[in-house]
């Protein structure tokens, strides 16, 4: 099983319906697509700043609604894809031969807790749920400027990974791979087992 996160600034970007269509077509059973909030986080983040919340759990709660609203925006560009709501949903919808769309409602909370630190990123959550989930592979989805050969760890010190994100994935036991969002034909190679994957380091 493969945890698929693709990046919120694909969310007006004309690649996203391609991305989506490859997902639908190459992930069924395998695949789990988890979305960035992009715009949608933006604005959140915009009116955390504007009336400076006193604490993180009103920013967290408005960013993983903002990834929510994301997955609705691509299932309304990609019928095919199935909602997923908690681990054993997608489980179900894998099993099904279709591909899972993850809806990450179960991370709003009431109170604070490790899970509401501003260091929690859409990255985090997708590493997060693939481990849970015991994933063979994590593939990163990222629009901005980088170097296709980058490690984790050199990817992170450009800023295009957040520093949390690798000291959590020196830890894991699957293999990472970023791809940009031009490179479709890695992505299809990827789900083909044409190439060998970046690890985790």
């Amino acid at each position: 099983m493969w945890v698929v996160k693709i990046s919120g600034s694909l969310n007006r970007d004309a690649l996203l319906p391609l991305w989506l269509e490859l997902m639908a077509q190459l992930g069924g059973g395998r695949v789990t697509i988890v979305c960035g909030g992009g715009s949608f986080a933006e604005e959140a983040r915009l009116a955390h700043a504007h009336w400076r919340f006193d604490h993180n759990l009103p920013a967290h709660n408005m960013a993983v609604l903002a990834m929510a609203q994301a997955a609705y925006l691509a299932l309304g560009l990609e019928p095919r894809l199935r909602l997923a709501v908690s681990e054993a949903s997608v489980r179900q919808i894998l099993r099904a031969g279709h591909t899972a769309l993850w809806l990450p409602l179960e991370l709003l909370r009431d109170r604070p807790d490790a899970e509401t630190s501003g260091s929690v990123t859409s990255d985090s959550i997708a590493l997060d749920l693939a481990g849970r989930l015991n994933a063979e592979h994590l593939v990163l989805v990222k629009s901005g400027a980088m170097d296709p050969t980058a490690t984790v760890s050199e990817l992170s010190g450009v800023g295009v990974l957040h520093r949390s994100f690798e000291s959590v994935a020196r830890r894991v036991g699957f293999p990472i791979d970023v791809v940009h969002s031009d490179d479709l034909p890695r992505m299809r190679a990827l789900l083909h087992g044409d190439t060998k994957p970046i690890t985790a380091a």
